[in-house]
């Protein structure tokens, strides 16, 4: 939910186009606007209205007002942390964002952040100190930079740019949390998980303990005050994820998208028919998805070709759910957990899991970056429950190879599904979303070649971003080290 922008200087000075910067990501809070300014500290916001629809309203402060937030995002424990402070605390709205505020005048602001379990980027102040912080898998986006001896911060890249030089921004990594007094620092990092050594465990066990977590993770992400849906391609992750809502939902809306014929529109038909869901379909066209390429890449902020050709569908999808719906539901993130993409097939025991790891680092800026866009830049929000710290953890734990056991991708997420989805479903092979809604092959047809397409999509991106902004563009295969080898591919 919500974007935001502001700026700390020891002078109390703020760049005079910050509200160009707010501007330029109005798609994210379509709901409403607040600045404040506090100390050395300058805040503005973007609403989209999720949580206390009538009273949330941002920046937030605490009772006497001393403390001020703007958060993005989604604090799904913040009840359980108010419920265990000391102190005697009156919250002045019922905002997720409230927790942070009264833990932070209890245990400081990066105690107060590291305690937060969700998907959020924020940032908070007392009007001399500035607390920035990010997600452990930085769902949520959060750029920064220096400026004229402060800082500057937003959330997409495209609101910092009238504020200061692209080449001067940078990625606030997720997992950290940054105060004046202490630097940046971690809270979290992706976790070892699986090691050679670790004794065998019965497969049911693990597909047991895993659909387990996955269910208590799919019920707090259905805290809203408005309708909550799902996207729906009719494979196993998003149809999983569907499921589950439906033990907690008396209706459910669904949505899919591809072109006409597409597996994903019939298969995502079966799955709704068999859970019962009100179904939506968004059936696009070759020249449409040539139509919103410049759309798509300016909300993206990347020209990565594998980036925007899954983009391109997930337009669209949120685009029609955004009629419906203010919140989805997604299964992003499954197939990095468990081996579901056909390379993982080159990649056995310490070298798989070590890859499984390095993708789940890289997810912020690659398939996390095109699902909070997309979404956001139709006034939806996304929620991924596969990327629930809890569930990474778990996936972590189970050895590597029961991911890609008996001839199946994501075995041990599979035995998991057969448990709530029917087997057709639940070991029905796997298919990119770029290739399920059929929007690879259009695109293809389209250009003709692969490196005509790339041309294409930098070419885009160059006339609507200013030069030296390219250093922001991240790559799927970056750092990925080459099968059977050390060596690390470099792009």
């Amino acid at each position: 939910m919500c974007g935001f922008i502001g700026s700390w200087h020891p002078d109390g000075r703020h760049p005079s186009t910050l509200a160009a910067g707010l501007a330029a990501i109005a798609h994210r809070g379509p709901d409403g606007e607040g600045w404040h300014d506090i100390g050395l500290v300058r805040l503005g916001h973007r609403r989209l209205s999720i949580v206390d629809v009538a009273g949330g309203r941002q920046p937030l402060f605490n009772e006497d007002q001393h403390l001020c937030l703007v958060h993005n995002g989604e604090i799904y424990n913040h009840r359980a942390i108010l419920a265990g402070l000391r102190g005697t605390h009156q919250p002045r709205t019922h905002s997720d964002g409230e927790a942070w505020l009264h833990a932070a005048e209890e245990r400081g602001p990066a105690t107060a952040v590291g305690q937060l379990h969700g998907m959020f980027a924020l940032a908070g102040s007392d009007g001399q100190n500035l607390c920035l912080g990010r997600d452990a898998l930085g769902i949520k986006p959060l750029y920064w930079s220096r400026h004229d001896g402060g800082l500057v911060f937003a959330s997409e890249i495209k609101a910092l740019l009238p504020v200061v030089p692209p080449d001067a921004i940078e990625v606030f990594p997720p997992g950290h949390v940054y105060t004046n007094a202490d630097g940046i620092t971690p809270m979290w990092r992706v976790p070892a998980g699986w090691t050679a050594d670790d004794q065998p465990r019965d497969p049911e066990a693990w597909a047991d303990a895993f659909l387990a977590a996955l269910d208590e993770a799919v019920r707090q992400r259905l805290m809203a005050d408005v309708p909550v849906g799902v996207f729906l391609s009719g494979g196993l992750d998003s149809s999983l994820i569907a499921a589950l809502m439906r033990r907690y939902l008396p209706e459910l809306h669904s949505f899919a998208v591809g072109l006409p014929g597409s597996n994903d529109l019939e298969r995502a038909r079966e799955v709704a028919a068999d859970l019962g869901t009100i179904h939506h379909e968004v059936a696009i066209s070759e020249a449409e998805l040539i139509a919103a390429l410049d759309d798509v890449i300016w909300h993206l902020e990347s020209w990565d070709p594998d980036l925007v050709r899954s983009a391109l569908p997930c337009w669209f999808v949120s685009r029609e759910a955004a009629k419906h719906v203010k919140v989805v539901l997604t299964g992003e993130g499954a197939d990095e957990l468990f081996a579901g993409y056909a390379y993982h097939r080159d990649y056995h025991g310490v070298q798989l899991h070590r890859e499984l790891r390095r993708s789940i680092k890289g997810l912020h800026h690659i398939n996390l970056q095109r699902v909070d866009r997309m979404s956001m830049a139709h006034g939806l929000e996304a929620r991924v429950p596969f990327l629930d710290t809890n569930v990474v953890n778990l996936a972590l734990a189970i050895p590597p190879d029961l991911k890609l056991a008996r001839g199946f991708h994501k075995f041990i997420l599979r035995q998991a599904a057969a448990r709530v989805l029917p087997p057709e479903i639940a070991w029905r092979a796997k298919e990119q979303f770029d290739h399920g809604t059929g929007s690879a092959d259009a695109l293809r047809r389209h250009f003709g070649s692969a490196e005509r397409e790339a041309e294409r999509y930098r070419s885009l991106f160059s006339a609507r971003f200013p030069a030296g902004s390219e250093w922001l563009v991240a790559r799927w295969e970056q750092d990925r080290v080459e099968p059977g080898t050390s060596r690390r591919v470099h792009v």
